[in-house]
Parts: C-alpha cells; structure tokens; sequence
C-alpha cells in the first residue's frame, strides 16, 4: 500500500490503530512501502496530536475518556495563537512541556524556520514534518522528570544564538512577580529568554492558582503571556503593568 502524502498516510495509521487496536512498527512500514524511521516520525508526530497512545515497538488507541494533554482544545488554540506571531525564515526555540508542543503541529505554515528544542518529543515531531525546518538540539544533560535536556552545557549551546522567539511553558504564574517553578533547573529557560528578540510564555490561566516558590522568569524578561479566555480581568491588568502583551485565546466550540 503506497500512500501519496505524509499526512494522508498518518490519518490511515490511526484508522489501523482504532481496527486493531495495537499495531507494530514493523507491520506498519510493510503495510506502507516505507522505512520503520519513517513510521516512528509518524507515531511520534501522533502521540503529539493525541491521536494515538505510543507502546514499545508500536501504538495503540487513546484509552477511553483520556485526552491527550498535548491536544485538548484549550492548549490547541494557545498552540494557534502562538504560532500566528511567527513569519517565515524565523529563528525559535521552544522549551519542553505539553502546552509549548502545541505550537508545533502549526509550525507547517511557515517556510525556512529555524528551530532548536530541548525536548526529543518535539525534533522528533519537527523532522517529521513535510515542511522540516532546519532542527537544532540543545544538548545537555538528560532530565527524565522535564523529559528534556537541561544542564551547562544545553545553556552555553543556547546563548550562542540569537533567536526571534523563545517559546516557554510555566508551572506557575504569579501575576505580581512572573513565571514560578517548584525545581531550580532555572538556567535553561533563562538562557532561552535572554538569547531571543521576544520572549512567549504559553501558560493556561489555571496557572495562576500554583503557588510556586522560585521564580523562573521575571516579567520584565516577558513580552507576551498567551492564556485562555479564564483569566481573570484583575489579573489581566496586573500582568499587563507589568509591560506584558497578554493574549487570550478561547477554546474551540467555546
């Protein structure tokens, strides 16, 4: 079976997913006529959309009434709002977590980007695409709880490029001060703000109920926070004092 397009091959391994409910890496690329990396760039991009839950050696369906945290309508729309302030032949780097993955799926709209990540989720997504931008890792040292690079070494990586846009995920917010985290693997997103022309912070506004006792990232090093719709206008205007771009983005169907 020869399928045309990338994405039109991704839509029927889903459909063999929901049928047989696991398929393995093996079997699919003889189904396909392709090489086994291609299929695991397409599990991989699959997982991502919340489409598919990834095993070892293949995939299986999305466990009833489990939705991807990757793909719920809210942080899909943070996903789209984010990606509406890039252009073509821009420079990003994206910081690990759910809610910055959701940039990526929308990333195929623009042409020539260059993009470095910490996160293996999201080159593994990217270099997948149909439109592969040019993909850059940080290096590092391998963090299992951020699943992610962080350490010295992904921070001298970092600061020796200048980016358009850095796009940064938050564990907590606090309106007054900035960007919080429970860890002090602060180095990383630090270097990320510092080394780009304009600092995204992508963050639903149920963040605002962490209380968290590091601040990562203060909000004169911010220049826009992308939430959704339940932020409240207290904390809006707040934020906003700070010099803070705050867009909100509604979800889907809401």
């Amino acid at each position: 079976m020869k399928v045309s397009s990338a994405e039109a091959r991704r839509k029927d391994i889903v459909e063999q997913v929901k049928q047989q409910g696991f398929v393995s890496v093996d079997n699919l690329a003889r189904l396909f006529d392709t090489s086994e990396v291609t299929i695991r760039k397409d599990l991989a991009t699959l997982s991502l959309r919340g489409l598919i839950l990834r095993q070892m050696g293949g995939a299986v369906p999305m466990p009833s009434g489990n939705v991807s945290t990757a793909t719920t309508p809210a942080k899909s729309h943070l996903g789209e709002a984010a990606a509406s302030l890039i252009s073509d032949n821009q420079k990003l780097i994206i910081d690990c977590g759910s809610t910055t993955a959701s940039l990526v799926p929308f990333l195929h709209r623009y042409s020539s980007l260059i993009v470095m990540t910490n996160a293996l989720s999201v080159a593994n997504v990217l270099t997948a695409s149909d439109a592969e931008p040019t993909v850059l890792m940080t290096g590092g040292t391998w963090d299992a709880n951020s699943q992610s690079f962080q350490g010295a070494m992904a921070e001298k990586l970092v600061s020796a490029y200048n980016y358009d846009f850095a796009f940064i995920g938050a564990s907590g917010i606090d309106v007054e001060r900035g960007t919080t985290t429970l860890n002090e693997l602060t180095g990383l997103t630090r270097a990320m703000a510092d080394a780009a022309t304009k600092v995204v912070i992508m963050a639903e506004s149920s963040k605002v109920k962490n209380k968290m006792p590091n601040v990562e990232l203060c909000w004169d090093k911010v220049s826009v926070l992308i939430t959704d719709d339940q932020l409240s206008d207290a904390h809006r205007k707040i934020i906003e004092q700070h010099g803070v771009e705050v867009i909100t983005a509604a979800s889907k169907g809401v």
